[in-house]
């Protein structure tokens, strides 16, 4: 295996990011650019969820004036107070994106959706308007249908083919895919179906967050051989696979607590932890098409021109960064970010 010592490559876009609000988005915001990322696409499942073009709009203008570095693409949450109007608003409004949270499912998500047919309205619009459908895919667990949360997300994939049966059109991202079986699924579905990865996931597997609330997020990891599946198609040069990191920041004591919150914080550390993984498959040079050109050609915007390389050298995780446990916290991730 031929081994190299660094890449150059653009700016990568990271295709879900939490950012928070407050003052830990103004401790936590210009952390993205560190990672190596020059655009987001922002989760909007804060306290309030985001379910207009005018609240997507005033948070991405509290986000520029933290950190004007970084572009933000911003998100509407799925609910039923959600109306076609609105949806045609925001799309003029260059508001794209909308997102799909299972009731219950994940932080800050109980406001999501229960049944997927009543928003078939809302489906045929964002199809003829042209946005996006961004989908958090499991279900809720159900121990009498020997539902939980190791197999939610495979339950979820019929949905998911619903969806795409009845809205042909409509482009759809499922995000931070844990399992094998949604890898075949992204294979199965035509081409503006895709599904993001996480660097946390492509790393992790069940026995790496059980009894280790740092590393436990939603959705959990999987067996290993899930683990190997994901390794595999984010460095396959599909493009119906790219970057979108799921970063979630939550403070100590929210972390190390009988109730976890549910997250992993990355975006300081971003495409080194993804070209250590890259590097271990000997896939270094795919790097870039996953990061940088992938995710922009799906949401059909300009690919960054910034560069930055990365190099191999120790970069040891801090236990700390604004009261916040990273991932991999005390660890060698074996690659830095020098600014190109």
């Amino acid at each position: 295996m031929l081994s190299i010592d660094s890449i150059t490559i653009p700016l990568a876009d990271d295709l879900h990011v939490h950012l928070r609000e407050g003052d830990l988005a103004t401790q936590i915001t210009p952390l993205v650019r560190k990672g190596g990322v020059g655009r987001v696409m922002v989760m909007p499942n804060l306290k309030v969820p985001i379910i207009t073009s005018e609240m997507a709009l005033a948070y991405q203008k509290t986000l520029q004036k933290i950190d004007p570095n970084v572009e933000y693409l911003m998100s509407l949450y799925l609910t039923q107070s959600l109306t076609p109007s609105e949806l045609i608003l925001a799309s003029s409004k260059g508001v794209k994106n909308v997102k799909l949270y299972p009731a219950g499912v994940t932080t800050n998500s109980s406001a999501g959706v229960v049944s997927l047919h009543q928003f078939y309205p809302l489906f045929e619009v964002m199809q003829q308007e042209n946005m996006i459908l961004n989908v958090h895919g499991e279900v809720q667990s159900n121990y009498e249908k020997n539902i939980c949360i190791l197999n939610a997300e495979q339950q979820f994939l019929p949905f998911l083919s619903d969806i795409v049966k009845n809205f042909p059109r409509l482009r759809i991202v499922l995000e931070h895919i844990t399992t094998a079986a949604a890898v075949e699924e992204i294979l199965r579905l035509p081409k503006n179906v895709a599904a993001t990865i996480t660097a946390h996931h492509l790393q992790l597997c069940v026995d790496d967050w059980a009894g280790k609330n740092h590393n436990f997020c939603k959705p959990v990891a999987k067996f290993p051989a899930d683990t190997q599946a994901l390794k595999k198609a984010a460095t396959s040069g599909n493009p119906q696979f790219f970057l979108g990191s799921d970063s979630a920041p939550h403070v100590r004591a929210t972390k190390e607590t009988s109730c976890a919150c549910a997250g992993v914080f990355t975006a300081p550390f971003l495409l080194p932890y993804y070209a250590k993984t890259f590097d271990s498959m000997g896939k270094l040079d795919m790097l870039k098409d996953f990061s940088s050109t992938f995710g922009a050609q799906f949401y059909a915007i300009k690919q960054q021109t910034k560069m930055i390389t990365l190099v191999r050298q120790q970069n040891i995780i801090p236990d700390e960064i604004v009261g916040i446990v990273p991932f991999q916290a005390g660890q060698d991730i074996e690659w830095q970010i020098v600014e190109g």
